[in-house]
């Protein structure tokens, strides 16, 4: 039997008897990350990354029964050897380390190989057993670096700080819009949505250095929009909280802005190619440095990414669970 399998709970250690990101309710929950559909109300009891226990108490409540670890930090659940590794995701995203009897399991959960200047980079975990997650497993994925993708953005919102247009880019409020704000230039005020302002509070309260960002309140001067960058989540995107703003140009980050039909249905003035989940690369690199000889694949391309690796002389298998989509997670973010 394997040290971790997949239950209609979610994945479960028999050994340790605990959970890791359970879509249904459990007694103990081992959580990678702090967005929705891996981070879920009604547990007995959650342990997570400090940053990410900081999020939780934001969105499930302050008085969850919570308890945290630092990553590398060796933690026991029945006398199961528990860490966490960094998973590049988002600020506080782990990969689960799970140990018993000689046997060693990873849980990714969502991660990229990429750096983004906010997250803590993505660390190779060697094991036996791998899980990992396929959002963007298709050769069409290839991400730009953050650097050029933060680019693009300062470009677009300069072009329309110029003409007196203000910017609204929409981005996941956890994860997208710290990456954005921290690397937004000089051009003009900076001005974001409240579900980003509090989720920047949280991050803070954890120690994350953040670029300064103005709420929007009723006091705020109209005139200040023209030059004006705001960052929304999109479910603000055709609300009356945009009625405030004049002219506006719309942005929007994610990754399946790599496809031009995406971006048409979005009714975005520009689409920018940024996803906080490895690209095509970054999953087969992943998967090819754990050592692992057993791959399970789940959420996303799971058919296509493990018929892949099954051809190139992996053991891997699919497995269905309940974690969304990227643009699902971005539903479900909106109404936190």
């Amino acid at each position: 039997m394997s040290l971790l399998k997949f239950t209609e709970s979610g994945i479960y250690c028999e050994a340790g008897d605990f959970y890791i990101d359970p879509w249904r309710r459990v007694e103990r929950a081992v959580i990678t990350h702090a967005h929705s559909d891996h981070a879920r109300w009604g547990m007995g009891h959650y342990l997570a990354h400090p940053t990410t226990g900081e999020v939780m108490k934001l969105r499930l409540g302050s008085d969850i029964s919570l308890q945290t670890t630092a990553y590398h930090q060796t933690t026991f659940i029945n006398g199961v050897k528990i860490s966490l590794h960094p998973a590049g995701h988002i600020p506080g995203s782990s990969q689960i380390r799970v140990e018993h009897q000689g046997e060693v399991w990873v849980a990714a959960g969502d991660y990229k190989t990429h750096c983004d200047g906010v997250s803590e980079p993505f660390e190779t975990v060697k094991c036996d057993g791998f899980i990992t997650e396929s959002t963007f497993g298709l050769p069409v994925y290839i991400w730009k670096s953050n650097q050029e993708i933060l680019d693009e953005i300062n470009v677009w919102w300069a072009g329309n700080a110029e003409r007196g247009v203000t910017s609204v880019i929409f981005c996941y409020s956890l994860g997208k819009a710290q990456r954005i704000l921290n690397g937004l230039q000089s051009i003009g005020p900076i001005f974001a949505h409240g579900a980003i302002i509090n989720t920047n509070d949280a991050l803070a309260n954890a120690g994350l250095a953040l670029n300064a960002c103005q709420p929007i309140t009723k006091d705020t001067n109209p005139d200040l929009f023209k030059k004006a960058i705001v960052l929304a989540p999109p479910g603000a995107e055709g609300t009356p909280w945009m009625k405030r703003f004049k002219e506006v140009s719309t942005g929007i980050a994610s990754g399946w802005m790599q496809l031009r039909g995406t971006r048409r249905r979005r009714n975005a003035d520009r689409g920018f190619v940024m996803s906080d989940h490895a690209d095509w690369p970054g999953l087969i690199e992943a998967v090819k440095n754990t050592g692992a000889e057993k791959i399970v694949v789940t959420h996303g391309y799971t058919d296509i990414f493990a018929r892949y690796l099954t051809e190139n002389g992996w053991n891997a298998i699919t497995e269905k669970t309940e974690f969304g989509t990227e643009e699902e997670e971005q539903q479900t973010e909106d109404a936190a």
